[in-house]
This record gives C-alpha cells, structure tokens and sequence, in this order.
C-alpha cells in the first residue's frame, strides 16, 4: 500500500455518493446483502463509519447513534446525511501523513499504519457504495479496478475482524485476477451475485 491510498479514499468516496445519489424515493426501506439491514440502515452504518475515523483523528464528535445498530429513520436526505460524514473524514485524513506508524481508527487494534487507516475507510466506503446500488437496482459503482486496488486493504483487515466487521470469506471465492470485484466481495462474505428477493 502506498501514500495512493488517499487516491483511492476519493474514488471509494465517489462511488458511495454515486450509489446514494442513485437511491429511488422508495428505494430507503429495500433490503441490502447486509442481513436484516435496509437501504436507510446501511447508509446510516456507512455514514456513522466514516464519522467514527473522523472523530478518532480528531476528537470531533463522531455519529449520533451506533453505526452497527442502525435504525434507518433518517432525519434528512440521504446526500444530506451523507456528506458531512464524507467531508469530515476527508478533511481528517488530509491531515495524516503518509508514512505514519500510528494512526488512531474506530476499529481493533485502534492504532495502525496510516495507510491501513486510509484503505479500511475506503474499503468500508466502496463495499457499502455495493450494497446500497444492488439493493436499488443500480450499475456497481465497485468496478474491477477499484476493487483490485482494495483487496490488498482488505487482506490486511478482514481476517482480525472477522464476524464483527467482516462476515467470513465465501469458500467459492473466485480468483482475483478472474473477476476483482466479486472476489473481494466472497474475500469479505457477500455474496457477489446477490439480487433483492422477490417481494
């Protein structure tokens, strides 16, 4: 991983705000690939995630409510919940120097590399950009490149996290080389073909 995580920070960024700007005015309640989580629910998560690294770097306040026990009511439109979450951590992250040994983040051990720090804030960024498209019939704004680009993060993560960040890996996970964003996808649990159920 190299100081190009910060690169890669805005094109995670990108994809998230594309997914959310594609939400249809009856998309907030669909079901997503996250179990038991609505549209509403994971943009709440993805947004009180990239508060959390904000605060963490910061000190500044962090989300209103539990990013892992969402409630989907949502107080204002979804850019608009969206965006100070992406602008504060942003801003955050500016501030960390590539090359710094320890950087304080929302998750176990608390303290890593800077850019770990930055690829797990991206990598969460990317993968929920996934879930809300799918979940509202929208193209996958995770494409083959980004994907690629995050699987090193994500090797680095997945495994000291798994069952509270990351579900465990999918035993059919293809290849990387064969299809980057469905591997990364099985690599963290989803399963990348996912559609909604049939209502």
């Amino acid at each position: 991983m190299t100081a190009s995580q910060w690169d890669l920070l805005d094109q995670a960024y990108a994809a998230l705000r594309s997914a959310v700007d594609g939400i249809p005015a009856d998309g907030l309640h669909r079901p997503t690939p996250c179990d038991q989580w609505n549209v509403g629910q994971v943009l709440q998560h993805a947004a009180g995630d990239q508060l959390a690294y904000a605060a963490r770097l910061t000190g500044g306040p962090g989300p209103a409510e539990d990013p892992f026990a969402p409630t989907g009511a949502l107080s204002a439109a979804p850019a608009e919940l969206l965006e100070p979450a992406l602008a504060a951590a942003a801003e955050a992250f500016a501030g960390v120097a590539p090359g710094t040994a320890e950087v304080a983040v929302p998750l176990p051990p608390f303290t890593v590399p800077a850019e770990t720090a930055v690829g797990a804030a991206a990598l969460d960024a990317a993968v929920h950009a996934w879930d809300i498209a799918v979940a509202t019939g929208q193209d996958s704004p995770l494409t083959p490149a980004l994907a690629a680009a995050l699987r090193p993060s994500a090797e680095v993560l997945a495994e000291p996290l798994r069952g509270f960040a990351y579900a465990p890996a999918l035993a059919s996970a293809p290849g990387p080389d064969a299809d980057p964003a469905g591997s990364l996808l099985a690599f963290l649990g989803r399963r990348p073909g996912w559609t909604p159920p049939v209502a």
